[in-house]
């Protein structure tokens, strides 16, 4: 079984769409790289795969391993330079249909059975090899995937190896009334809830550094606390990091850059390395304004797992 040497699975959950769950998931992948981990990323957003786009690797391909795919490479383990007291990045590995389309712009047209065919495949026939996290990038909803993804990960790994779930919602009060069905789902289903993500409160000015609630905040905070789940935290949408993403533009930031107590101006965040501008996703990724946001979730996501064990 390809799950057998993987420590904790993770799914990255949403009852509404548009929340960015595969933004949230790509960052929470990267901070744990960062942290030394090894790290799988699995995308079963089987009709809207965006996980290769986040990662810059859409023009890559699965390549054939007996029995099944092994996963296509954002980069391997390698020594850490940009941050002193961590003196490895793990590796970090993805899979996801859209690397077996023809084209990004095909539609997949699949009905409910042959979705839960391709589900279970992904988790049976992917070679990840020995990984500290898998992270599962999920559709919106509580759906026919997330029946037989939930399903699968409880007939087919240890009670240990499945830690939870974390559920991503934004501040306003439609999306966080969609979420509220999620956790329930979380609930009936036996999947623990690790804690929730309020995603897109707040804009990073790129120019001025200042950050407004644009969609409120503090929505996905009482939700967590009605529920007696951990509030995770909040994350802003910085136009940097979509850069990043989009671009492969090194993050930067005016004089005066400040969140969540941190100073993320450019000139704060040390000399720019020769050749940045062709570093690797990661290493650009140490210099986003999010990095931080997403340290003190990481922690308190590990301190949430490092309970149940």
């Amino acid at each position: 079984m390809s799950l057998k040497d993987i420590k904790h699975i993770i799914l990255v959950l949403s009852g509404k769409g548009g929340v960015g769950k595969s933004s949230v998931t790509t960052q929470l992948a990267l901070t744990l790289a960062l942290r030394g981990h090894n790290v799988g990323v699995l995308d079963v957003d089987l009709t809207g795969p965006s996980i290769p786009r986040f990662f810059g690797i859409e023009k890559a391909k699965v390549t054939q391993a007996p029995g099944g795919w092994r996963p296509v490479a954002v980069h391997d383990s390698q020594d850490n330079d940009y941050q002193e007291n961590l003196k490895k990045i793990g590796s970090l590995r993805c899979m996801s249909l859209g690397f077996l389309l023809a084209s990004r712009n095909d539609a997949v047209v699949w009905r409910g059975p042959k979705k839960t065919a391709m589900v279970r495949q992904f988790l049976s026939d992917v070679h990840w090899g020995a990984l500290d996290y898998l992270l599962i990038d999920t559709p919106p909803g509580t759906s026919d995937e997330h029946i037989s993804l939930v399903e699968t990960l409880i007939r087919d790994t240890l009670p240990s190896q499945l830690a939870g779930a974390v559920v991503v919602t934004t501040p306003q009060a439609i999306s966080i009334s969609d979420v509220r069905k999620e956790l329930n789902f979380c609930k009936k289903t036996g999947v623990k809830i690790l804690g929730v993500v309020e995603n897109m409160a707040g804009f990073v000015c790129p120019h001025c550094a200042e950050c407004t609630n644009i969609f409120s905040k503090g929505g996905g905070e009482i939700m967590a606390k009605e529920f007696q789940v951990k509030f995770l935290g909040s994350v802003p949408i910085d136009p940097a990091f979509v850069e990043l993403i989009e671009e492969g533009t090194v993050p930067s930031y005016p004089s005066g850059t400040v969140l969540n107590g941190r100073d993320m101006s450019t000139t704060a965040s040390g000399k720019v390395r020769p050749n940045e501008d062709r570093a690797s996703l990661v290493e650009k990724y140490t210099r986003c304004s999010l990095r931080p946001v997403f340290e003190d979730m990481v922690h308190d996501l590990l301190q949430e797992i490092n309970l149940q064990a």
